[in-house]
């Protein structure tokens, strides 16, 4: 069975401020070391997939940017999003594209801009997910064991190992973020995971879930996908996503949705979701804590990103 991996690179960080640009975001910016976010998210897909079944879907303005990036990538492989409107039409574009290409392929989604510490382990995880949507034809999220009581993610509680399949477990709810007390009992209990924003399904598994529960979202991206290949695609696509709310795959699919299966990861995972979490994951630090990039004079400073 194919598999695509489909990286999400439409945002733009601005918690990353003044780094992150729209047309030089987070995703393009070399936090961890000399290689962009997006450069090792897709280096960590290639153990997976040849790069011609890596898709990447993004904005007009980024869409330079990501090509410099990576140009190895096919130039069809970057599928272009009118205007930001959250997951669900984002994800359902991609599948379309993916659908396309083969109608039985499972899709893997990808944030562009996360960190993974083991890519070993990573590989193993979504290859646990890829068989969980080929065998149970359901909707694969990845969940990741949490460390901590951690205020500034989603959680996702995951029920009866005995129902288990392989490595994957039934979802039994979704939920938001947590305040700090909230936080310290769901990791009390045992069977809540972050929830990591990482999907695996069949193509066709997706698009029939946005039927459902999106309908106006599922005929729009019927109509782009009839118009694929042809040359009124561009035209297409803007007429109808002009009409399309923002909405996003958690709160539109997701949380409806009943064959939902969650894979229980376990390996470093870091979203770098603000310059505090930079910090955290910074290996070379002065004698006071201080992170530096560059050239800096500190004086009685200690525990500063500078």
């Amino acid at each position: 069975m194919p598999f695509y991996a489909v990286i999400m690179a439409g945002g733009v960080g601005k918690r990353f401020w003044p780094q992150s640009r729209k047309q030089h975001p987070k995703q393009l910016l070399k936090i961890a070391n000399d290689y962009s976010m997006l450069r090792l998210t897709v280096e960590r897909l290639k153990h997976l997939t040849d790069i011609s079944k890596i898709l990447i879907i993004t904005n007009t303005e980024q869409e330079n940017g990501i090509r410099a990036e990576i140009p190895e990538l096919p130039i069809d492989n970057i599928i272009i999003e009118p205007a930001g409107k959250n997951t669900a039409p984002a994800i359902g574009l991609a599948a379309i594209h993916v659908a396309h290409r083969n109608p039985d392929a499972v899709m893997g989604i990808f944030p562009a801009d996360h960190l993974v510490g083991d890519t070993e382990s990573f590989v193993n995880y979504v290859n646990d997910g890829i068989s969980a949507a080929n065998e149970t034809g359901g909707l694969i999220t990845f969940g990741v064991v949490p460390t901590k009581p951690a205020t500034g993610y989603g959680y996702i509680q995951f029920s009866d190992a005995n129902h288990r399949v392989g490595n994957s477990y039934p979802v039994r709810t979704f939920a938001e973020k947590p305040n700090l007390e909230t936080a310290r009992a769901f990791l009390k209990s045992g069977d809540f995971l972050w929830n990591s924003g990482m999907f695996c399904w069949k193509a066709e598994a997706i698009l029939s879930a946005t039927e459902l529960f999106i309908p106006e979202l599922y005929d729009s991206l019927k109509n782009i996908r009839e118009a694929i290949g042809n040359n009124v695609y561009e035209s297409v696509l803007t007429i109808e996503w002009a009409t399309l709310r923002s909405e996003s795959v958690d709160y539109g699919i997701m949380e409806k949705a009943e064959n939902v299966w969650v894979v229980k990861v376990d390996f470093p995972w870091n979203d770098v979701g603000s310059w505090d979490a930079v910090y955290d994951i910074s290996t070379q630090r002065d004698e006071d804590g201080n992170v530096i990039q560059g050239d800096a004079l500190l004086r009685d400073s200690s525990n500063n990103l500078v």
